[in-house]
């Protein structure tokens, strides 16, 4: 008899490549990830992991074991989230992941409305970009992914996985009040090709976005300032030390001396969504959270 832990262990390797690798995503030591294969290797009578260098690959037999793996667990996860679940009251442990604006402008009012109504469902939040969520979702590391996708910037969602769309979020050019565009009723890319920028890191998808911004110009913005946090581009700018391209959700009030300015011809917006795995659909904890967040979605902003 095959132990489903045994299983776990070899698709935890297939999946991410290394014994530590695994043990890091399950919660456990390399030690008892490696006895988990030990004892698969003995319940099946062949080889599952051969050593290549310092690492591990999966043997033939191995691959076709964690493909068999793979569509027991996603069934079992199905069950589970389904038949062994009550719709009517969800509980359990729910791990989301989201993009870090979301947190504050969906996830956190979400948290809210659970603590206020008393439920029982358990939710942990991780903030990550979308790239990095929905591989954390699609893997297994998180059962929900809040992530957004930008018109110029693609975000790709696995055939295992469902997208259902929230809403819109329009980012604005953020200017010192002093500054020349400050006045303007929109602006253009043309008009933007001499500023000073702070952008999110190299890689992000909000740095890709401001990027393909002057795609078409031929030209590469002139960035200033590298950081991950919006709360940081807000303060430059009041500092009028650059200009910065900002998304409104979860944005806060904009400092004194800070001005807004709509970007058109293209406006620049990024679609707001949800991501979690097909075998979750009917998971009745998974159903409620995202009804928190339509609800919260639909509110109109003040």
């Amino acid at each position: 008899m095959i132990d489903i832990g045994t299983l776990r262990a070899l698709t935890a390797i297939e999946q991410h490549g290394s014994v530590i690798a695994a043990s890091e995503v399950l919660g456990f030591s390399p030690s008892a990830v490696s006895q988990q294969v030990k004892k698969l290797e003995k319940q099946t009578g062949f080889a599952v992991l051969e050593r290549r260098g310092r690492g591990v690959l999966l043997t033939e037999r191995g691959l076709t074991l964690a493909a068999y793996g793979r569509r027991i667990l996603a069934e079992l996860e199905e069950l589970q989230s389904t038949l062994l679940a009550d719709p009517a009251k969800p509980t359990g442990h729910l791990r989301v992941v989201s993009f870090s604006t979301a947190c504050r402008g969906l996830v956190g009012p979400m948290l809210g409305k659970l603590a206020a109504s008393g439920s029982e469902l358990d939710v942990s939040v991780l903030a990550e970009d979308p790239r990095e969520a929905v591989a954390r979702v699609a893997n297994g590391e998180a059962d929900l992914g809040v992530v957004h996708n930008w018109n110029s910037v693609p975000l790709v969602i696995p055939e295992h996985m469902s997208l259902e769309w929230l809403c819109e979020d329009i980012a604005d050019l953020l200017v010192h009040q002093s500054h020349p565009l400050a006045g303007r009723k929109a602006v253009e890319p043309a008009d933007l090709v001499d500023e000073r920028w702070i952008s999110t890191p190299h890689g992000a998808i909000c740095n890709e976005a401001l990027l393909r911004i002057f795609a078409d110009l031929g030209r590469v913005p002139d960035i200033r300032v590298y950081d991950p946090d919006f709360a940081t581009h807000l303060a430059l700018v009041e500092q009028a030390a650059v200009v910065a391209l900002v998304p409104r959700l979860g944005r806060p009030a904009l400092p004194p001396g800070v001005v807004s300015v709509p970007v058109i011809k293209p406006l620049q917006v990024r679609q707001v969504g949800l991501v979690h795995r097909r075998t979750m659909t009917a998971s009745p904890g998974i159903r409620h959270v995202a009804a928190l967040l339509k609800e919260i979605a639909a509110a109109p902003t003040s």
